[in-house]
């Protein structure tokens, strides 16, 4: 018998009123940090791999936990039955569309790990299930899957395991990040976003935007683009003059001598060559890599930037020589 309770729903699946993950004291950590909430709203949990077994788990069982914190991943160990994740993120306040104001849409990426085994994952948008990762698509490369919701709607995923004879080297894990409409123009990733979309350059407003709010602003040269067809990326090499800011060390010694250096990825089909000039690159940190946002020439940059001041119109400020 079951140690938790369960509501039984149609089809033969019922939601079980505990969780086979374990509890920690830890309360949700600030935005950006990840972390995951059991239950709908009980005792949450860290937002470092969390473990689940489905070893505790019924067949046909469903446990049903919530995920409110905008980045963590889970690891759900010997998949039995399935898993029901409410996405219901406690976003940051809405930067550039009001103050107090919430999101028009909000966008979630997963990213399988490379030995995701065990079950498939789902979809669950107004009751309707849509396929995101078949088990037999996990690759030592995994791609990132997004999509986006109005506020309103009710969006889950759904992790079914898939049957087995064997189940004890089987690992269904992935990382999550969600975001709101304010980031997810300048944050998401190759296939996430319409060429136009993704590859156009950023218009004044949201060049000012993102000096103010993006995870690294650095001014440099481009040193190296190399394409990769296989994630159908292209991965720009930069070498810094100044970095205003890294909210993580993405550039670090070991470029040109007095420089820092690093990398910075952007959707192949964008085209991104090398180049002479100074730019000003800003972008986020999208599952530990550095993705581009914004990367006006310096000199377009001062232009924009001077004239925003001058009829005080810049949202923060920003030092220009």
């Amino acid at each position: 018998m079951s140690p938790h309770p369960k509501l039984r729903l149609p089809g033969g699946w019922c939601i079980s009123l505990g969780s086979p993950c374990p509890s920690h004291p830890a309360l949700c950590p600030p935005w950006g940090s990840g972390g995951l909430y059991p239950g709908g709203g009980g005792t949450p949990l860290t937002g470092a791999a969390v473990p689940c077994s489905g070893l505790s788990q019924e067949a046909g069982s469903v446990e049903q936990l919530t995920l409110r914190c905008a980045e963590g991943s889970l690891e759900w160990l010997y998949p039995t039955g399935a898993l029901r994740l409410r996405l219901a993120p406690r976003l940051p306040p809405a930067t550039g569309t009001g103050k107090g104001r919430s999101p028009r849409h909000v966008t979630a990426c997963i990213k399988p790990a490379g030995t995701f085994r065990g079950a498939q994952l789902y979809l669950e948008r107004d009751g309707e299930l849509e396929l995101l990762l078949p088990e037999a698509e996990a690759a030592p490369r995994p791609r990132v899957r997004c999509f986006s919701w109005l506020p309103r709607e009710k969006v889950a995923l759904f992790l079914q395991a898939t049957p087995h004879r064997d189940i004890s080297r089987r690992i269904a894990a992935f990382r999550y990040e969600l975001r709101g409409d304010w980031l997810a123009r300048l944050a998401l990733p190759a296939a996430s976003l319409p060429a136009e979309g993704a590859c156009r350059p950023c218009n004044d407003t949201e060049l000012l935007m993102a000096i103010c709010t993006s995870d690294f602003v650095v001014r440099g040269s481009i040193r190296s683009v190399s394409n990769d067809a296989e994630l159908q990326e292209s991965i720009i090499g930069v070498s810094a003059i100044r970095i205003h800011r890294q909210k993580f060390p993405l550039f670090q010694a070991g470029g040109r001598p007095g420089r820092a250096a690093g990398s910075i990825r952007t959707p192949l089909r964008c085209g991104v060559r090398p180049g002479p000039g100074t730019f000003l690159f800003t972008g986020w940190l999208h599952f530990g890599e550095a993705w581009l946002s914004c990367a006006p020439r310096y000199k377009d940059f001062q232009r924009i930037y001077e004239g925003a001041r001058r009829r005080r119109q810049n949202p923060c400020e920003f030092p220009v020589d």
